[in-house]
């Protein structure tokens, strides 16, 4: 239970983080990478500093690992924030629910994981969700409107946030099997702030007040989120508190609606029941495949 409780805590920390992130309108995204990354590393820092881990979260035996992972992942992050910009925060969260679909693809076609029927079909069921909430945003191209222009870049974002999240998940799965949690989670806060200056040519603005209190707010917010996500991993499997991940959508949807007045739409609602349902099935399996091979291993074990 303590371990469902922060996986839901750092849900609720990291939809809080987004909406910050929405509300601090027209900063660009590459600056609103930049915020989110270089203040999230003060509370990461306290947090190991207090556990007597900071010296040992920067020792690192792959720091190339480090630097792909911090690239892919600032590159999902900046198309995340860009959808977050242009689409309503359900639409945007919901699309992003592709990322653990588009896993098991990788993991067939990249660390060739054997992948049977059931989640070759609850990836494909998935997929089609996303595509439901995807479609109007993209038929609304076709009007030639400046609206519909926006929608469909922020979807197409959006997506291409959830691949390269899900390339960024198979990096960090290479480098668990050497690297400490601590070590990844700050590594990746550093590279990512380093790069996200790179966008400083392509405009970016001097904040108001208000929004410099916004975009430090979520960098915070990142941070603690990240800590919380971490500590639950520590007392619960992750098959059983990963489901919890899709609670967001519902703090979304409620967020969106009291916060930016965005009324979900019907394709966002039944798109969006889809890829939830696809992607809990797809955990389910994945415990259940868990356990058998666990089973297996046992029997296969001599007894003395």
């Amino acid at each position: 239970m303590r371990g469902i409780g922060l996986k839901v805590a750092s849900v609720t920390v990291f939809v809080a983080m987004a909406s910050l992130l929405k509300a601090a309108e027209g900063v660009p995204p590459g600056q609103l990478v930049f915020f989110r990354s270089f203040f999230a590393i003060f509370p990461i820092a306290v947090f190991l500093a207090w556990r007597g881990q900071l010296a040992d979260g920067l020792k690192t035996a792959n720091p190339g690992g480090h630097f792909v992972r911090g690239i892919i992942g600032t590159v999902s992050m900046g198309c995340n924030f860009l959808a977050l910009t242009l689409l309503p925060l359900p639409e945007a969260t919901s699309i992003g629910y592709a990322a653990p679909l588009i896993i098991v693809v990788l993991s067939a076609l990249i660390l060739r994981e054997r992948v049977w029927l059931y989640r070759w079909s609850a990836v494909v069921i998935g997929l089609i969700g996303v595509l439901i909430v995807m479609w109007p945003r993209l038929t609304l191209f076709s009007e030639g409107s400046q609206a519909g222009y926006d929608e469909m870049v922020g979807a197409t974002a959006a997506f291409l946030g959830a691949c390269c999240a899900a390339f960024a998940m198979l990096q960090v799965r290479r480098l668990v099997m050497s690297e400490k949690t601590a070590t990844i989670v700050i590594y990746f806060s550093l590279t990512s702030s380093v790069l996200a200056l790179v966008t400083l040519p392509f405009g970016w603005v001097w904040p108001t007040p208000q929004q410099a209190a916004l975009l430090i707010g979520a960098g915070f917010c990142g941070g603690i989120a990240q800590i919380l996500l971490t500590s639950s991993y520590r007392h619960a499997d992750m098959s059983i508190i990963a489901p919890f991940e899709y609670a967001s959508l519902i703090l979304a949807i409620i967020v969106g609606y009291t916060v930016f007045a965005e009324v979900p739409t019907i394709e966002m609602l039944v798109g969006g029941v889809i890829v939830v349902g696809s992607g809990i099935f797809v955990i389910v399996r994945e415990h259940q495949l868990g356990l058998a091979r666990a089973r297996a291993k046992e029997a296969s074990t001599p007894q003395g």
